[in-house]
């Protein structure tokens, strides 16, 4: 399902009238399709996409072209910078993703894990389920023993409004398969906090 364009544009304009604003003023002129295009372009264009897509070209680390690199331990893609909207204020979200596989049989190519991350974080969300669908998406998609996704993010909400705390900051973990026990994330847990592994 693609966003609307035209109805967004309208109900933006019609959003500027409610607040007591001029939308004809020049420097709201073009807001209303500038809101529009950057929800369908960049906010929301998640929405209708399929987060599993750019899993399915996987590499086999038996067969591949590196057999003699098979892993024996996690795979994991640090520092995935992402941004979301909250679903509940509609204000922007933003930090960074840790991603951590235990490969089976296949691997996928590590440019792929962001642009899952960027699927599923285009959508009105929360980061609590955000990380929980990014780690199913995978789980679902690789041949894998274990997934860990531990996001760390700054929500607006929180920075901007109500108690304004402009130095909180929100972790959240979600684990499957062989990663759900703490003890096996523990290292990599630790991994993740540190300074330039």
């Amino acid at each position: 399902m693609a966003v609307d364009r035209e109805r967004v544009s309208a109900l933006v304009r019609d959003l500027l009238v409610a607040i007591g604003e001029d939308p004809d003023r020049p420097g709201l002129r073009m807001s209303p399709q500038r809101v529009a295009d950057l929800y369908a372009d960049e906010f929301f264009a998640g929405l209708g996409e399929d987060a599993a897509a750019p899993l399915r070209r996987t590499i086999s680390v038996v067969h591949g072209p590196a057999p003699d690199t098979t892993p024996s331990g996690a795979v994991l893609l640090r520092d995935i910078r992402f941004r979301s909207v909250c679903e509940h204020h509609l204000l922007p979200f933003a930090g960074r993703a840790h991603i951590a596989y235990l490969p089976g049989e296949q691997v996928v190519g590590l440019g792929a894990l962001p642009k899952v991350v960027d699927i599923l974080a285009a959508r009105p969300q929360v980061q609590e389920r955000l990380g929980e669908q990014i780690a199913d998406t995978i789980a679902g998609a690789l041949d894998c023993r274990g997934v860990l996704v531990v996001m760390d993010a700054v929500h607006q909400c929180v920075t901007m409004r109500g108690g304004r705390q402009p130095d909180a900051a929100t972790v959240t973990i979600a684990a499957r398969g062989a990663l759900a026990d703490p003890a096996a994330r523990a290292e990599l847990i630790a991994l993740i906090g540190r300074e330039g592994a």
